[in-house]
């Protein structure tokens, strides 16, 4: 028996890419301001514990927590009890206070 040529059908190009899935993106939303009540100030390891309202931007319910601030000038003046406004972020994997606004 002999066994011809037949002519195949052409296949298109394989896009292995599409068989991967999307890479996830780790964008945050801008940083929104939140109201706060200083709970407690640690001046000395640079960070502030908070009793907050939702914190947007990093998916946050209102709790009261521990944050590191990004410069320890932002505790100058701080005092237990103060009303505060603050953004917050998360910096090299740590909740992070970026900016602090005490109201007049």
């Amino acid at each position: 028996m002999a066994f011809g040529a037949q002519a195949q059908p052409a296949s298109a190009p394989v896009d292995h890419e599409a068989h991967h899935a999307p890479a996830a993106t780790t964008a945050q939303a801008p940083s929104a301001w939140v109201d706060g009540e200083v709970r407690k100030v640690d001046s000395e390891a640079g960070k502030v514990t908070l009793r907050h309202g939702p914190i947007q931007n990093l998916d946050m319910p209102p709790m009261t927590m521990v944050f590191k601030v990004a410069d320890a000038k932002l505790l100058q003046g701080l005092k237990e009890g103060d009303k505060i406004r603050f953004t917050a972020d998360k910096v090299n994997g740590a909740f992070t206070v970026t900016a602090i606004s005490t109201p007049k």
